[in-house]
């Protein structure tokens, strides 16, 4: 997905952006070094300041000083991969930009009407899906907008539904 896009859908948002993850791993390219790292070390770049999280601190910053709410929700298997500890350990800078982020491991997401691809939802308005090939790096076309209301209702229900059950990011543990 083109970062100029993202950042023009993320900023016509009014009050509400929110992001429904449902993979239990990623390999997008830009954040495989630092992901390679992490499992050798242990360590992961939690720094706002890096050139890796500056740009996602800053626009998330930027959004929520306009009063927009961001959350995200992240539907996980347990127990948990490599990436999915991998991304908690890397939460905290999500916090630090703005974001409220919870987690619901996969077995309480049973009877939940999910949506086939990750999304983000802009005000309830449009529904940003996410597309991954198998291996979980972005695929061609990477993304695609949706406003027809029943879709953008079935993408809205999902979040809110997850993010009902969900566990905020201080109280789960990986």
């Amino acid at each position: 997905m083109s970062q100029n896009s993202f950042d023009e859908l993320l900023g016509k948002a009014q009050r509400s952006a929110v992001h429904l993850e449902m993979r239990d791993c990623y390999a997008v390219g830009d954040e495989a070094d630092d992901f390679e790292r992490w499992k050798r070390t242990g360590r992961r770049d939690t720094d706002p300041r890096s050139s890796y999280w500056a740009p996602w601190v800053d626009l998330i910053s930027r959004t929520t000083a306009r009063g927009v709410v961001v959350r995200r929700a992240r539907v996980i298997s347990e127990p948990v991969t490599d990436y999915i500890r991998y991304e908690h350990a890397g939460t905290s800078v999500n916090l630090g930009a703005g974001e409220q982020v919870r987690w619901l491991p996969r077995r309480q997401a049973s009877d939940i009407a999910l949506p086939g691809n990750d999304c983000w939802v802009f005000d309830g308005e449009s529904v940003l899906f996410n597309h991954f090939s198998g291996d979980g790096d972005w695929s061609e076309p990477g993304w695609e907008v949706r406003t027809e209301p029943a879709v953008v209702n079935l993408a809205s229900t999902a979040f809110e539904t997850v993010w009902e059950r969900g566990v905020p990011h201080e109280k789960y543990a990986v």
